[in-house]
């Protein structure tokens, strides 16, 4: 490895703090189906992680959108690369990030998704960076961890598309 990654969030604590939110998630929903939408490519493993722990029955949908080019900042300029394949109308939507920032991204894409008519549509990340929040209108229902301003890798989340393999949260020491 070129860069130096300090440990934030070990595997285990990842772990179990899933477990704990699909829980919260499972009795929020319970007796009905929750149709996750996970954002590409950061949110897979997360997105998959959050599904084999629900208890509710799920469909599942991916889109990707990026505010991202190979730096570390966001760009701030949104655009949808893969859109959803299947309609949202009258569904119980929770939209899985890997980390929300700014916002700007998720508050782009609730605006959209809104517009498609689902019963319901909530947030869930794995990180959240609130004191970064540029769009204070978008409100995460589940956040698995809040976590200081530092750039992260790991668990799906990437520098430059390296490291989104490593099982656990690290700071890219520079």
């Amino acid at each position: 490895m070129a860069d130096k990654i300090r440990v934030l969030l070990t595997e285990e604590e990842v772990n179990a703090r899933i477990s704990e939110v699909a829980k919260q998630i499972s009795k929020d929903y319970e007796g009905r189906e929750v149709h996750l939408i996970c954002i590409l490519k950061g949110g897979v493993f997360f997105t998959c992680e959050l599904a084999k722990r629900l208890e509710i029955p799920v469909s599942l949908d991916f889109m990707s959108v990026s505010s991202y080019g190979a730096g570390t900042t966001s760009s701030g300029v949104v655009k949808i690369i893969k859109d959803l394949d299947e309609p949202l109308e009258g569904k119980e939507v929770v939209i899985v990030e890997d980390i929300i920032d700014s916002g700007r991204t998720l508050a782009y894409l609730m605006e959209i998704l809104k517009q498609r008519n689902p019963k319901s549509i909530e947030l869930c990340t794995l990180l959240d960076k609130p004191e970064r929040r540029v769009k204070k209108q978008v409100q995460v229902k589940y956040t698995c961890f809040t976590i200081p301003d530092e750039f992260v890798v790991g668990y799906g989340l990437d520098y430059d598309q390296k490291y989104r393999n490593l099982p656990y949260i690290g700071v890219v020491e520079q």
